[in-house]
């Protein structure tokens, strides 16, 4: 995992605006980096006693780490069972990336719209990280710059209530962004789309960046339907 850039958006949504850190913090972070790239797969048991061993610690935090991961929609803790990571179905996958492709491509407009120069050098930056990683081959280091150049956007765009609204999509989005991006061929196709982003935003074509970025965004959703990932 790489921790630097789109790491912190998993630690903003967990920690739900609370600045100071926690063991049911560290927990819930854990878990949830390992849902979100597979390592933890939808359906899995999650044993609360493990857990509570592996952290040497009672299980009271554990209890509140998954009730935290519940809330996200990363865990079921259904009544006298074990909690395990909760299933996405292909429904709910194609309401969240229709209802990120529409704000992403919000947050397009306004950065064509009120960037400048030196602005658009941080979105530059981000994808040169984005490139290394994909050619390396390294899909969590790349998927993490992903998410820190989609974060970088929003920064850019300036405008705090959507930045919000993003970030209420919670970590059910970054689950499928990464499964997207594990399949085969995903990275190289991101790293052309997201050049050919970055041009439109440089010429100040507001239309062209807009379908662009709803474009790359779909494209995820369909290589998420065409692997079965869902079912």
């Amino acid at each position: 995992m790489n921790p630097d850039g789109g790491f912190e958006l998993l630690r903003t949504i967990l920690r739900a605006g609370r600045s100071e850190s926690s063991l049911v913090d560290r927990i819930a972070e854990d878990i949830a980096v390992q849902i979100i790239d597979g390592t933890l797969p939808p359906g899995a048991d999650v044993n609360s006693v493990e857990l509570a061993k592996r952290y040497s610690s009672s299980r009271t935090p554990v209890r509140e780490a998954l009730l935290t991961l519940q809330r996200e929609g990363l865990v079921d803790i259904p009544a006298r069972r074990r909690p395990r990571v909760a299933r996405v179905t292909l429904a709910q996958a194609r309401e969240m990336y229709e209802v990120r492709a529409s704000l992403h491509g919000l947050v397009s407009e306004l950065v064509v719209r009120s960037a400048d120069d030196e602005s658009l050098k941080v979105l530059y930056e981000w994808h040169e990280r984005l490139r290394s990683a994909a050619a390396g081959g390294d899909v969590d280091a790349y998927f993490w710059h992903n998410v820190a150049f989609r974060q970088a956007e929003a920064d850019v765009a300036g405008n705090h209530q959507l930045a919000r609204m993003l970030t209420s999509l919670g970590l059910r989005t970054l689950q499928l962004r990464h499964v997207s991006l594990s399949l085969p061929g995903r990275l190289d196709r991101s790293v052309s789309d997201h050049e050919r982003l970055l041009q439109a935003y440089s010429d100040r074509d507001v239309d062209l960046a807009v379908a662009i970025t709803k474009s790359i965004i779909m494209a995820g959703l369909r290589a998420i339907e065409s692997s079965h990932w869902a079912d």
